[in-house]
């Protein structure tokens, strides 16, 4: 019986745990929905990863227009993240979402309709311009809503959601391409941007006012959107914490997604299968790591678990540029896992702390435009490189561009969170 008592000990925390839902949601009825938006979003983009190079595959054209049926979709990010900031600042941050769920939902029918690659990519690119609304008008939300104290977990929750919905969706995606076409998927994205249109206007509210500080009640007068880019672009710990999630981003488009495949393919002689369960691998380990990483941000800072993302992403690109056979393979995914995980809301998180009161929808908006050029220019750089010198060598050159970047942070990026609490601690009243 004894031997019974850790299980029910652990059964009856988790429904107390159940049991504290009700009031957990009627306190943050806004993160739920936020997280629950994401998640019909994010399923519908997995939903379509295994097939996109499949499809554009079947119109018979180069393996280069394949990776560009990828890329232009970064390129479309690249381009919408600004205008989305200021579509929210305009019309509200519920209805940017809203019009991206509805642009999200018509790229993908035109993909799915497509009856030559041209048309495919444009539908690509009309999804990417859709993804930018979404994306930029929920991390706008978790902005507003969050304090210096909270932004940590409550982003790193929506994350958790985000890179849970990812890493499933490609199973029922391949699924329905095998059994029912490869166009399906497609039109389960579509139907599933719809879904995030509809869940934006009928249950996200207006969050523009729902933060600490808004810029209503500052004395000094909040400038255009165009003059809150310049003021954002100005301030040295906004450009450093961009350029960190720049890397990030160039390190896993260009290095994992491009580089990682091919030489696992080339060199070590792994299977589609093995590259496969390595990138699951991958998954499941950012996963398990980004909630706990959301609390360490709030408790101990920002700034130490971006350096920890960088330097662990470099020592991955190192590994992956050495490995020889499956299990150093798999090894090199589980670290970079934890370099995904820890770089999950630290770097957005930062990015709102150092933002000045009031502009949030443009400092989320060009934090992202930043953050997605190394989505755009990854891939071309390091497939270049590679082209030239060896896929070794294109890890090699992220793993030392990551390590430059890192320290470069460590040494000169203040903390943003040690600011915040002075501030709160000199703000509170003094007691008789």
């Amino acid at each position: 019986m004894s031997g019974a008592q850790p299980f029910v000990s652990q059964l009856e925390e988790q429904v107390q745990r159940l049991a504290r839902l009700p009031d957990w949601y009627r306190g943050n009825r806004v993160l739920a929905w936020v997280c629950i938006l994401i998640a019909v979003n994010q399923l519908g983009f997995g939903n379509i990863v295994p097939v996109v190079p499949l499809y554009a595959k079947s119109f018979g054209v180069s393996q280069f227009l394949i990776g560009l049926t990828v890329a232009v979709y970064g390129l479309a990010r690249f381009v919408a993240n600004m205008p989305a900031g200021r579509v929210s600042d305009l019309l509200g941050r519920n209805w940017a979402i809203a019009i991206g769920g509805i642009i999200t939902a018509g790229g993908n029918v035109i993909c799915g309709f497509s009856g030559t690659y041209s048309i495919f990519l444009a539908g690509r690119f009309i999804g990417g311009l859709g993804a930018a609304m979404i994306l930029t008008g929920t991390q706008i939300i978790l902005t507003d809503i969050s304090t210096p104290e909270n932004r940590g977990r409550v982003i790193a929750l929506y994350m958790t959601v985000f890179m849970f919905a990812v890493g499933i969706a490609p199973l029922p995606g391949g699924w329905m391409a095998q059994h029912f076409g490869l166009q399906v998927p497609f039109f389960v994205y579509a139907i599933l941007g719809a879904g995030v249109t509809l869940v934006a206007v009928t249950r996200i509210p207006e969050t523009r006012a729902s933060g600490p500080i808004d810029a209503r009640t500052s004395s000094t007068p909040r400038p255009q959107f165009g003059g809150q880019i310049l003021e954002l672009l100005r301030q040295p710990p906004f450009l450093l914490v961009s350029i960190a999630s720049f890397s990030t981003f160039f390190a896993r488009t260009g290095g994992v997604f491009t580089i990682v495949p091919d030489r696992a393919d080339g060199t070590m002689g792994l299977s589609a299968s093995q590259i496969g369960l390595g990138l699951s691998a991958i998954s499941i380990v950012s996963l398990a790591v980004a909630y706990p990483s959301g609390i360490v941000i709030d408790k101990f800072g920002r700034k130490a678990v971006i350096v920890s993302a960088i330097f662990s992403g470099a020592v991955a690109m190192v590994f992956f540029a050495g490995s020889g056979n499956f299990m150093e393979y798999v090894v090199s995914c589980l670290v970079w896992g934890v370099s995904v995980g820890l770089a999950g809301a630290a770097p957005t998180a930062y990015a709102a702390d150092v933002a000045p009161p009031g502009m949030n929808a443009a400092a989320m908006g060009t934090f992202r435009t930043l953050s997605d050029s190394g989505y755009v220019f990854g891939p071309f750089l390091l497939g270049a490189i590679a082209g030239f010198t060896g896929t070794g060598s294109a890890l090699i050159f992220t793993a030392a561009m990551l390590l430059v970047i890192g320290t470069g942070f460590a040494i000169v990026a203040p903390e943003p969170l040690s600011r915040a609490r002075q501030l709160s601690t000199a703000e509170e009243p003094v007691s008789d």
